[in-house]
């Protein structure tokens, strides 16, 4: 028997994501769940990824994310998409990446956590920034290059030197809070924690608390400039749902 059905249209009312992970990220889709309400449809892919961080390792992956960006529903438009790497975003170039996207996405939005995090920073005024990074220095400098050619000083400078996403992954919230804290007394107008698997979510609203500044991280800044390109703004209950003075920010234009 053959049943009638109505049809509307469909998940994502409010809007609908696209987020290209790294096969080894523990943490963003975790983070993700805190931030993105019920009119917001997330579909996720995952782009082949080794275990460790290195400028070689973060250039594979452009070979691999003609593939990933395919994998993503393509029967209705994503209005933004967002590729979750910040070290591989700086590494591959953002606008490689963006074409790459768009050649399977032609009318979504593209973006990724460093390009998110210099739209943040300049939606909060902050020029001179704290900067603290999990990665060897190889990964941090190129990082601390795109920064500083996008108009950022660099006031304050840590990390943890580690090159295994695994353990990335599970360096404890309370010890990014002391780092944060450390940078955050230098004379800086904002601290930027980088790299999609640095768990921050948890300590991101007492950070900006204890230090009376913001406190951006990649998967924060990755997921508000997500919302901000698909009109979910800081007006509106599901554009502030995450932690941080950053969800109460407009884009900057």
């Amino acid at each position: 028997m053959t049943m009638p059905y109505e049809t509307d249209c469909g998940s994502g009312a409010l809007a609908r994501l696209g987020l290209i992970l790294l096969q080894v990220d523990e943490t963003l889709e975790n983070e993700a769940r805190q931030v993105l309400g019920p009119g917001i449809a997330c579909y996720h892919s995952r782009v082949a990824s080794r275990s460790e961080v290195t400028p070689e390792a973060l250039a594979e992956m452009e070979a691999d994310l003609p593939r990933a960006s395919a994998l993503l529903p393509g029967a209705t438009k994503l209005d933004a998409i967002g590729y979750a790497c910040t070290s591989g975003a700086t590494v591959i170039g953002a606008e490689v990446v963006a074409a790459i996207v768009r050649k399977a996405h032609p009318q979504s939005a593209v973006t990724d956590p460093v390009t998110a995090a210099v739209a943040a920073l300049r939606a909060l005024g902050a020029v001179r920034i704290g900067f603290l990074t999990p990665y060897v220095p190889a990964v941090s400098s190129a990082i601390r290059i795109l920064l500083e050619r996008s108009g950022f000083e660099i006031t304050g400078f840590a990390s943890y030197e580690q090159k295994e996403e695994m353990t990335v992954a599970r360096i404890r919230e309370t010890s990014t809070l002391s780092a944060i804290l450390e940078l955050g007394e230098t004379d800086c107008d904002a601290v930027f924690a980088s790299c999609t698997n640095l768990r921050t979510f948890s300590i991101i609203d007492d950070a900006e608390t204890a230090l009376g500044k913001p406190v951006i991280s990649s998967n924060q800044a990755l997921l508000w400039h997500m919302l901000r390109l698909s009109g979910v703004n800081a007006d509106s209950e599901e554009g502030r749902r995450g932690p941080g003075a950053l969800f109460n920010a407009a884009m900057a234009p």
